[in-house]
C-alpha cells in the first residue's frame, strides 16, 4: 500500500500593521496658530513598517 501524500501548506499571511492598519499610510493633525486650533489632516508614510503595510516581528 502507497503512503498518502500531504497537500503543501501555504505560508501563514502577513499580519497587517497596527498603527496604519494595513494601508502603510498614518494621518496626522495639522494644528495652526497661537491656540492650536486644528485645520485638517496630512497623510504620511507608517514608520512602524516603513510603508509596507505587513508588521514586523
Amino acid at each position: 500500500m502507497a503512503v498518502r501524500k500531504r497537500p503543501a501548506r501555504k505560508p501563514p499571511a502577513p499580519k497587517k500593521c497596527e498603527p496604519c492598519n494595513g494601508t502603510g499610510e498614518v494621518t496626522r493633525t495639522v494644528r495652526v496658530g497661537r491656540k492650536q486650533r486644528v485645520v485638517g489632516q496630512q497623510a504620511g508614510i507608517c514608520l512602524a513598517c516603513f510603508g509596507s503595510g505587513e508588521a514586523t516581528d
